[in-house]
């Protein structure tokens, strides 16, 4: 079974949360942190009772990125094989999570900024505290704003043009003009009501069909980089295989008798 020592786990009823600790340092991310989640988000799909995944922080910070101390002044002066072992290592992680058939749902308690924004759009849900702030940072530190994947991620998420802003200036943003952009789907009043709707979605998502969420999942990864009659091809295929799946047959049965269907493996 997973079992992370850097970070919160805890599974029910089939949704898996991860709870980045560390709340005094805005739940930052050490080089330990990075290779233990990277390393759980692989591992996820061999563990059948879980069918969701929540990603929160604890107290203020969803996730302020690299550590200061722990991560970045041990970077400075290193040379350029060090320092691309470390960027590759850290994209390991998104890489996990996209490659992860679970539906990720983000509950950003509040600041997500570096590579605690990216993590946000690696997931495939994001809900927002009022009080939540989103900022690709890199520039502000004199890096580039591709970094884990995020000029990949960002404009399928907002558009070239919002990524474009962000991923230039750097410049933080609230929970609201993160809504309005696209970036989040739900904005709470409170972290509290924030992890509390991102577990009821998470909830949602295992009793559904979770061998019809991992496909749409693999699709909506892998139609980006397809011509669209190569997309509904390979959807014609995707939807034919879950037409052969228990599920199918298992709502149509549900719908003839009036009734909710139970999807195969689902949490009582």
């Amino acid at each position: 079974m997973i079992a992370p020592v850097h970070f919160g786990f805890a599974l029910d009823r089939g949704v898996a949360t991860i709870t980045l600790e560390r709340p005094e340092r805005l739940s930052s991310l050490t080089f330990e942190i990075y290779r233990e989640l990277a390393e759980t988000f692989e591992a996820l799909d061999s563990v059948a009772e879980i069918r969701a995944v929540v990603i929160t922080g604890r107290g203020r910070g969803f996730c302020s990125g690299g550590d200061q101390d722990d991560i970045i002044k041990h970077l400075l002066g290193r040379e350029t094989p060090e320092l691309l072992a470390f960027t590759r290592a850290t994209g390991r992680l998104i890489a996990a999570m996209r490659r992860c058939r679970r539906p990720i749902v983000a509950a950003v308690n509040g600041v997500a900024v570096g590579a605690g924004a990216v993590i946000a759009c690696a997931s495939d849900l994001r809900i927002a505290a009022a009080g939540a702030r989103f900022g690709f940072v890199f520039p502000k530190v004199g890096l580039c704003g591709a970094d884990m994947g995020i000029t990949y991620l960002l404009p399928r998420i907002v558009g070239l043009g919002h990524a474009s802003e962000l991923l230039f200036f750097g410049d933080l943003i609230g929970a609201e003009d993160a809504f309005r952009i696209g970036l989040v789907n739900r904005v709470c009043a409170s972290a509290e009501a924030c992890v509390t709707m991102a577990q009821e979605w998470a909830a949602k998502l295992a009793a559904g069909p979770a061998f019809a969420h991992s496909m749409t999942k693999q699709m909506i990864e892998s139609e980006a980089r397809m011509p669209l009659a190569e997309a509904i091809e390979a959807e014609a295929q995707a939807q034919a295989l879950c037409m052969r799946h228990p599920d199918f047959a298992s709502a149509h049965e549900a719908f003839k008798n009036k009734q909710s269907p139970k999807f195969d493996g689902a949490p009582e």
